[in-house]
């Protein structure tokens, strides 16, 4: 211990305290050191050369602490080079006890002012959003009438039971009535504290409480005799002096009040006429008992602490259908620890998993959670009428509502300019969603569609049959043979487009794309195109047209949407093979319903949106419909897709068929036009095969035969590798072999062709055994 500078630290203090006393400032004296300005406390390093002792007198702050200030070297040179501060000139210092302060000044000092924080402000809404929004007035306007008048003919309907029941009920009521009456008068509700006083033995309390009975029963009885005479009077009045329906009225009033009177508690006269769900009011200590029960280190040792362990930062409020509470949680703990574990948040508010939706906000830092818990299960909840249901057209080019939120407000689609994947496991409500996204598109009469449902199961036919250009059931081989025709038709479709539109005036089409302004425009030909595959994969792994299928949609996809073509793909299966790397990086929408696994979750809503906390693996399998909607220049959303079943597609198509004749714009498979005959390049496989592998080579490597194809015809085998090839043989029925062949004094195998095989299926084909 240095006793030396705590003797020195008491004389400085005695010595402060005389010069107060003194009125002179304290420390005034030339060893004071003025402390620096209110900053926070610089990290101070020992010095391991020190070059004198330390004086206390002058090496102090002015709370007392000791302050190891930077020691000058005794030779002046050495001061004089040495002038220059470590942090100055980008070095190490030599000197270890330099200050070097590591905290910004005080917030007095630093940030912005009060205009600055102003500005920066997030604004609340002065309207709510549903009473700005038409839509949402109307459509809650809806609901509340239609609950009222539910409610009232409910009840008028039952009005004859209700009377009966009061009726039957009447006499009980004229003794509880009586009987009531006769207690007021008597004063019975003060008899247990008279008989408490008598219990006591206290006379003087007792005959206090026993006069002033006596002075409350002479007044009740005095006004009970008044109002018996005065209710006597009223009835002789009304029976001598009104009509007999005032008559009947005024007695069926008493007969009922009467019984109303003497209904029992336990039996209500009337039942609800709408059984409103019962939700708990969201309080914080039930949103912090929830948060306390997930398990999660850092918010158990501040609960743990005294501390809260969420801070926040807005009041609870009634949002939509259910309550909203946000706030921060503790350093450290992300919105993606709370959302892993969403159903122990579940179980700890003690709802229903769908009620519970804790989400990030994208604005905010990672731990900033809103908390949104609903009154309902969301795919429980009843959804709103869908808008376009009944009537109406659409313009692609304008926003669509397509679904709604976990609060009932609705979420709208541009289809342009975009190109979409939607993906989930299988009976999750993916192919209703495609068909919905379809119909939208039927209902533009601009629009033509090209719809392939490569599952087979006619789940597309209400949309193809009646208003489609091309469309496809199914994977036999001349549904996809019609497919890879139409593809092709539609990459040289998108061909002429870019020539169109780079051809038209910068007034007419400033931006290079289509408008919907150019799509009225019939003489040039750029109406919105949309395309619709379900079960995509089936294209992509055909074992011939794959990887020509994964061409020409990549570059639909790619330069589809300023063309005004939109591609749609949907798939039960979302892995590199369904979803082509090149499609699933450029789509600009996705929807996601309830996948298994991060890998899948990846492939369809973008890399790390799992680790963003955007997962569809968090669905039940009772959330069909239900998914991850990302698109329409927003972050990802819940959404649940507006249900539409096989009658109202129908309906709904039909309605955009009529909308198509009227202004003739039915053309294609729903007109009933045959589609044009594609001439097929002269080329057959098998023959090209023969022709590259002539008779004197028996065995030839899988890779020289795709050179030696790619050479043949560049258009249709270019880009191919020895495994193309061994797939596109599959389905003829022959299969690549070991083929050995010696190289520098070693034999090298690798898979190859046999060409007798060839030759042999080619006969067998052909019916021609003299095929070689």
């Amino acid at each position: 211990m240095n006793h030396d500078d705590d003797n020195e630290a008491v004389r400085r203090g005695i010595a402060d305290m005389e010069a107060l006393a003194n009125g002179e400032t304290p420390g005034a004296d030339s060893r004071f050191i003025p402390p620096p300005t209110r900053e926070p406390a610089p990290i101070r390093f020992p010095d391991p050369y020190p070059t004198g002792p330390a004086d206390p007198e002058t090496d102090r702050e002015a709370d007392g602490s000791v302050i190891r200030w930077p020691r000058q070297s005794p030779d002046p040179s050495a001061r004089e080079s040495g002038g220059e501060s470590a942090h100055e000139s980008g070095g190490e210092s030599a000197d270890p006890t330099v200050v070097r302060s590591v905290d910004q000044p005080s917030p007095k000092d630093a940030g912005p002012g009060f205009v600055g924080r102003i500005a920066g402000g997030r604004r609340r809404d002065v309207l709510p959003p549903w009473l700005r929004s038409t839509e949402e007035l109307r459509t809650a306007a809806t609901w509340v009438a239609g609950h009222y008048a539910h409610a009232v003919a409910y009840h008028a309907l039952r009005s004859p039971v209700y009377a009966l029941r009061l009726t039957l009920q009447a006499p009980a009521g004229t003794a509880k009535f009586v009987g009531a009456s006769m207690r007021w008068v008597a004063d019975r509700e003060g008899e247990p504290v008279r008989l408490a006083a008598v219990r006591r033995e206290d006379a003087v309390e007792y005959l206090k409480l026993s006069r002033q009975r006596d002075g409350r029963v002479k007044l009740r009885s005095l006004i009970a005799v008044l109002a018996m005479f005065v209710g006597l009077g009223a009835a002789l009045a009304i029976y001598v002096l009104t009509p007999e329906w005032l008559q009947a009225l005024s007695v069926g009033a008493v007969v009922l009040a009467l019984g109303s009177f003497g209904r029992r508690a336990d039996a209500p006269l009337v039942h609800r006429a709408v059984e409103l769900p019962k939700a708990t009011k969201l309080t914080s200590d039930i949103v912090l008992r929830a948060l306390g029960a997930l398990g999660i280190p850092a918010i158990n040792q501040a609960q743990g602490k005294g501390r809260d362990g969420f801070e926040f930062t807005a009041p609870i409020t009634r949002d939509g259908p259910g309550w909203r509470a946000q706030g921060n949680l503790p350093y450290g703990v992300t919105v993606t620890d709370v959302i892993d574990r969403r159903d122990r948040l579940a179980s700890g508010l003690r709802r229903p998993l769908g009620c519970v939706w804790p989400e990030a906000v994208p604005d905010e830092h990672t731990g900033h959670m809103v908390l949104w818990v609903g009154d309902q299960d969301m795919n429980k909840a009843k959804k709103p009428a869908w808008p376009l249901a009944k009537s109406g057209t659409v313009d692609l080019f304008k926003p669509v509502a397509f679904g709604t939120d976990q609060r009932g407000r609705w979420v709208e689609i541009t289809l342009m300019y975009l190109a979409g994947i939607i993906g989930a496991i299988p009976r999750m409500g993916k192919t209703f969603l495609l068909r919905l996204l379809l119909l939208i598109a039927a209902l533009d009469p601009r629009a033509e569609l090209h719809t392939y449902d490569m599952k087979g199961t006619g789940d597309l036919d209400p949309v193809g049959n009646a208003v489609s250009h091309r469309h496809g059931a199914g994977d036999d081989d001349d549904t996809i043979a019609y497919a890879i025709a139409d593809f092709r038709a539609m990459r040289e479709e998108l061909r002429r487009r870019t020539k169109v539109i780079r051809s038209l005036p910068r007034d007419i089409c400033p931006e290079s794309k289509v408008t919907s302004a150019l799509a009225d425009k019939r003489s040039l030909g750029l109406h919105p195109i949309v395309v619709g595959v379900d079960e995509c994969q089936v294209l992509f792994e055909h074992p011939e047209y794959g990887k020509e299928f994964e061409e020409i949609a990549t570059d639909l996809v790619k330069r589809g949407p300023a063309t005004g073509i939109v591609m749609l793909l949907a798939t039960q299966r979302p892995d590199a093979k369904s979803l082509p790397t090149g499609i699933s990086a450029n789509a600009s929408a996705r929807w996601c319903l309830k996948v298994m696994g991060q890998v899948e979750n990846d492939m369809v809503l973008g890399t790390s949106a799992y680790k963003r906390g955007v997962r569809s693996t968090m669905f039940a399998w009772g959330d069909k419909g239900i998914h991850y909607f990302v698109g329409e220049g927003s972050d990802a959303r819940i959404v649940a897709s507006t249900y539409v079943d096989a009658p109202g597609a129908e309906a709904i198509a039909a309605r955009a068929r009529k909308a198509r004749e009227k202004a003739d714009l039915l053309t294609g498979y729903a007109a009933g036009e045959a589609a044009e005959e594609t001439v097929e390049p002269g080329y057959d496989l098998l023959a090209d095969l023969l022709a590259v592998i002539p008779a004197s080579e028996s065995k030839v490597w899988s890779e020289t035969v795709v050179v030696r194809l790619a050479e043949l015809r560049p258009e249709v085998y270019d880009g191919w590798v020895p495994e193309t090839l061994s797939a596109a043989l599959k389905p003829r029925g022959l299969s690549t072999i070991q083929v050995g062949r010696r190289q520098g004094g070693k034999v090298v195998n690798r898979r190859g062709i046999d060409r007798s095989h060839l030759t042999t299926a080619i006969a067998e084909r052909d019916g021609n055994r003299d095929a070689s």
